[in-house]
């Protein structure tokens, strides 16, 4: 049978692969042991960092849950900045709604009350027309003519009369003196003395006019 040759390397594996078996010597000691090696030794955080890196941790801890609350706090005010809003969008909305239904309101009332007042007018042209209508046309009087001497015969006071068988006379005032006239004689212009009573003196004018004078008429 043929020998082989085995290097130190190769052999050294052969061992290494048959593990711990007595039966084979390992004088260099190259042999895996099939015992469990034993855990490498972990150290605690509190024994590896030091007590200023856990004071940063710390701080950076209570910085981000400040930061946290702040967060909430912020889109809590602002949720409630948006509802406030809302809200007052709407009330403000219905507000507007309210005075626009009052502006339409008083615009129809208006609307009416100017119905009523052309009605109003219309009718009272109508009225006015009509009177024009049904009035007869005045026709202006002409003043009398003012006869000479008629308003100073006028201011005369008759004192009374005496009569001499057929003759009448009557006795007057005219303001200056005592005057006495015959029945039918002249008086002042055309006026005649017309008649004569114990109560009363008439003059009559040639225009058809006459005038009375009583005892009673002062100046």
């Amino acid at each position: 049978m043929p020998s082989r040759h085995i290097s130190p390397q190769s052999f050294d594996e052969i061992l290494s692969e048959l593990g711990d078996d007595p039966a084979i010597p390992d004088p260099h000691g190259i042999r895996k042991s099939s015992s469990p090696k034993a855990p490498p030794k972990v150290e605690s955080p509190s024994q590896t960092l030091p007590l200023a890196d856990l004071k940063k941790i710390g701080l950076f801890i209570t910085l981000g849950i400040g930061l946290i609350g702040l967060g909430l706090t912020l889109f809590s005010a602002y949720n409630s900045m948006n509802s406030h809003h809302d809200l007052q969008l709407k009330s403000n909305q219905k507000e507007i709604i309210e005075l626009r239904k009052e502006l339409a309101s008083l615009r129809e009332q208006v609307l009416e009350i100017e119905d009523d007042l052309y009605e109003s007018i219309d009718s009272l042209e109508v009225s006015i027309h009509l009177l024009k209508k049904n009035t007869p046309p005045t026709v202006a009087k002409p003043k009398p003519i003012a006869i000479p001497f008629e308003t100073e015969l006028r201011s005369w006071r008759y004192l009374g009369l005496s009569q001499i068988n057929s003759s009448q006379r009557a006795f007057f005032h005219n303001g200056k003196g005592t005057v006495m006239l015959e029945k039918g004689s002249s008086a002042l212009g055309d006026w005649k003395l017309h008649n004569i009573e114990k109560e009363l003196a008439t003059f009559s004018h040639s225009q058809g006019k006459s005038l009375t004078l009583k005892p009673s008429k002062t100046e």
